[in-house]
């Protein structure tokens, strides 16, 4: 009995030491704005608190004149309390965001449609501005009966983080179902990256400063990671529609700790679950296996794109095994890539940014393969993650050829012309009072005019007081 005491303490002890630890690496930004738009309660999805945009005196809605609180009556069942709401805008209405934390912000959008019969929601067109960057230009892209959720990475150098939701002068109204506005660890976006082109690979500088959207993130050979395991709360898909060779390649799974490094990757920008998975090309032979992985992936063109890709050594049996080379878009990123050169140790993480061109063919690739340093009987080639982010074009927009300041300039001026076509149309109509009236009134006079040439002063009289009574009724 005594034993069983004893080890049931060490149990306890021991599951204590692994929550510290665990507890000890959870991320905990500075600035964390979690709102449920159109609700007045609080919500919780993954230990995630969710407050309404109108629960208290801090709201960081500008004003409610221009918005409707939109509720689902019949929401489908499992579908997160988020969603059960909406903020509708009639008119250009602003989220003000307090940043303490001053650097990259995580910002994202929630949106779900669902009708009423005083609102389609699936006929919204609208745009949203973050600061002075578009985000989405004419958004209505919302085909599916699943929620969507757009994402950015956001330089923000000020103390204020601004959230415009502009409707079209078509449909009249925007939406928002729940914003999320974070900031970014440190590591998250790096200062520099590679540019890679068919000429050569070059130094690409102030990354930083560029405004972000997440196109993809890939988990690649394992299943999909929910925002529940991920500290930053991000969701990575699995990389089954993207993966277009099969032939000469596996998939591994890793059920050892993986090695986080000062100055490495970290679970930030990468989580576990990402680096415990991956797929491989392995040699069986003495000879080394005359093939590429790759993926490709849809995107558009006219802009730049960040392609982050996750390694880690989970399949070498020791260092210094494993040699492969990296392309993008067909161009050599990266030869004779050794892992373990970099990290000096097995299972331990390594991420490489490289940005290309999208040109107007509409797709990017990703190819992994073996190099002229590559050894017979051992792994050739692995990739465990992909991400691919659109950079801000001149414009400062991810989404069309517009700028913010023109967005909210177009917006300003429609509403101008609408107020003008209703003054113009009151005037015409006083216009057409005044006309009328004065026809009546020379009507009334001509008929007085005709008055008997020998009728008494009395009648004459008696007729205009009762005339000045007619018009003084009419006036009242």
């Amino acid at each position: 009995m005594e034993f069983v005491h004893k080890s049931l303490i060490s149990c306890f002890l021991l599951l204590s030491l692994f929550t510290l630890s665990v507890l000890s690496h959870l991320f905990s930004p500075i600035d964390n704005y979690l709102v449920d738009c159109g609700s007045t309660v609080e919500t919780t999805i993954d230990n995630r608190r969710f407050v309404g945009d109108l629960s208290s005196y801090n709201t960081p809605l500008s004003s409610s004149a221009r918005s409707i609180s939109f509720r689902n009556e019949n929401p489908v069942p499992g579908l997160p309390p988020i969603y059960h709401t909406a903020r509708i805008f009639t008119g250009p209405t602003k989220y003000v965001f307090d940043i303490r934390d001053k650097g990259t912000q995580m910002v994202r959008l929630h949106f779900y449609r669902f009708n009423s019969p005083k609102f389609q929601l699936s006929d919204a067109e609208f745009n949203v501005l973050v600061n002075e960057y578009v985000v989405l230009s004419n958004f209505s892209r919302l085909s599916t009966d699943n929620p969507r959720i757009v994402e950015y990475l956001i330089r923000v150098d000020t103390e204020k983080l601004v959230i415009w939701f502009v409707p079209n002068k078509n449909s009249k109204f925007a939406f928002v179902n729940a914003i999320e506005v974070i900031s970014a660890p440190k590591d998250l976006v790096p200062d520099t990256a590679q540019y890679v082109s068919s000429q050569n690979v070059e130094k690409f500088d102030v990354l930083s400063k560029q405004a972000l959207e997440i196109v993809f993130r890939v988990n690649v050979g394992g299943p999909k990671v929910t925002p529940f395991n991920d500290s930053l709360w991000r969701t990575w898909i699995p990389d089954d529609e993207f993966f277009k060779s099969n032939a000469g390649s596996e998939r591994l799974y890793f059920g050892g700790r993986i090695k986080y490094q000062v100055g490495g990757a970290s679970r930030e920008v990468g989580p576990d679950n990402v680096y415990n998975s991956a797929r491989l090309i392995r040699s069986n032979n003495d000879s080394i296996p005359n093939v590429n992985m790759t993926w490709v992936f849809p995107i558009i063109g006219g802009y730049k794109y960040l392609v982050r890709m996750h390694f880690c050594d989970i399949a070498s049996i020791s260092l210094g095994l494993l040699y492969f080379n990296v392309y993008v878009n067909g161009n050599l990123a990266y030869k004779n890539l050794d892992l373990t050169y970099i990290t000096g140790s097995l299972a331990s993480p390594f991420y490489a940014d490289f940005v290309v061109d999208g040109d107007m063919t509409g797709i990017l690739s990703v190819d992994i393969g073996p190099s002229k340093s590559s050894i017979p009987y051992v792994v050739d080639g692995i990739l465990n993650g992909i991400e691919v982010m659109k950079l801000n074009n001149s414009y400062n927009s991810l989404d069309g050829e517009i700028s913010a300041d023109m967005v909210l300039k177009c917006s300003s001026k429609g509403n101008t012309g609408v107020l003008f076509t209703y003054v113009a149309a009151v005037c015409i109509l006083l216009s057409i009072s005044m006309i009328i009236r004065r026809r009546m009134m020379g009507t009334r006079d001509s008929v007085w005019s005709r008055l008997p040439v020998n009728a008494s002063d009395d009648n004459i009289k008696m007729g205009n007081i009762q005339s000045a009574s007619k018009i003084n009724y009419q006036q009242v």
